[in-house]
């Protein structure tokens, strides 16, 4: 395994903190189905790619420097 990721665009982390997020909930009284926490999961997973994307975009546009080729 030598790829690597931002810890954000893991599945694995967003899925322990929702475990985690719905054993607090169950504990006060709110309850989530597994098949709830497949979604959320995955919903995190992608809207955190979007705002990665969102800020790669920005810093690029607001950069003082420019980008120079390997050439």
């Amino acid at each position: 395994m030598n790829d690597l990721k931002n810890w954000y665009s893991s599945k694995t982390i967003w899925g322990a903190l929702v475990a985690i997020l719905a054993s607090v909930m169950h504990f006060t009284g709110v309850d989530i189905s597994t098949v709830d926490r497949g979604q959320i999961v995955d919903s995190i997973v992608n809207i955190a790619g979007a705002l990665g994307g969102l800020i790669a975009v920005y810093g690029r546009v607001t950069a003082k420097t420019a980008i120079r080729s390997s050439s």
